[in-house]
């Protein structure tokens, strides 16, 4: 077992978040080691919201930081397929739905399920558990997404993201009323220390630029339905540049809207975000062909349209 002798600034700190700012993890994988009984305070094992005292001694198991495979299963789970060829596919991903496996989850993801639809036929030249993805949506974002069936396919559809060729085009309820109907974000991002999924918008060594361009649809008591396109792909990023400039996206806790205090919206409850991916534009990987998907609104996210429905009453 290796050691850390604490000293009295980390006093009243929760354990977890010590010692992910420690190692410069996340949090969830600290938990998880907690509960695996790796990770003890003066030899007793604690609860990951336990409150140092700032003259203990943890000590833990270094086997928290080995990666344990993956095994992804294929699962008979239905996809919204909107187009799909010998090449790629163009689909409708539900909310509270994973794009890829993680060590904390390998089950009910859509690799998952692509992996039982597709078996063999699906892009392999990332990460196993990342077969087929070109780009990943949030587990609570839903909407269109692409899938590459080859390699070759994968690489040209990536290759058209990265050098902004690709139209990808989101709808979100953001809150806040909003002074300028158009816009554009441009704000780096970097991951938070102590929580690697969530990003905030930095300067310093390390941060990835990041362009968003916004469009106000229709205005509300407090908030909007925004257009918003990408221009670079960072994590969380619409999330991110919408939270910079106070108009956080409706039900996003992650990035503050928990912190509006809008009574009109307080009675309506979402499942986190309400942004849903409805449009994209693209080249054929194969036969330069122009390709254009646009959402019906019979197809947009239950929440979008629940939130929208009580707004415009």
């Amino acid at each position: 077992m290796e050691k850390i002798n604490l000293n009295i600034e980390n006093k009243n700190r929760r354990l977890d978040v010590f010692l992910s700012s420690y190692f410069n993890v996340g949090r969830k994988m600290i938990s998880s080691a907690i509960d695996k009984g790796l990770i003890f305070v003066n030899g007793v094992q604690k609860k990951s919201s336990y409150k140092l005292k700032g003259d203990e001694i943890i000590e833990y198991d270094s086997k928290i930081f080995e990666k344990e495979e993956l095994v992804i299963k294929p699962q008979n789970i239905k996809l919204d397929i909107k187009y799909e060829d010998d090449y790629l596919i163009v689909l409708n991903k539900p909310k509270n739905m994973l794009t890829h496996p993680t060590v904390y989850e390998v089950e009910n993801t859509l690799v998952n399920a692509l992996l039982y639809h597709c078996g063999d036929n699906l892009s392999n030249r990332d990460e196993p558990f990342r077969r087929g993805i070109v780009h990943r949506l949030d587990k609570n974002t839903a909407g269109l997404m692409l899938v590459a069936k080859t390699d070759e396919a994968a690489f040209l559809l990536q290759k058209q993201i990265r050098e902004k060729t690709a139209i990808r085009k989101y709808l979100a309820i953001a809150l806040g009323d909003f002074k300028q109907n158009y816009g554009v974000i441009n704000k780096p991002l970097k991951h938070y220390m102590t929580e690697t999924v969530k990003m905030r918008v930095s300067n310093e060594e390390g941060s990835k630029e990041a362009i968003t361009s916004y469009k106000v649809l229709e205005k509300f008591q407090g908030a909007a339905l925004v257009e918003l396109e990408l221009k670079t792909g960072r994590t969380h990023q619409i999330r991110a540049h919408l939270a910079s400039i106070n108009h956080p996206v409706f039900g996003d806790t992650l990035y503050g809207a928990k912190g509006f205090t809008i009574e009109k919206y307080r009675g309506i409850k979402t499942i986190e975000q309400v942004l849903q991916s409805y449009y994209l534009g693209f080249t054929h990987p194969k036969n330069n062909e122009i390709m254009t998907f646009e959402l019906d609104q019979k197809d947009w996210d239950s929440d979008l349209v629940k939130v929208l429905k009580i707004m415009r009453e």
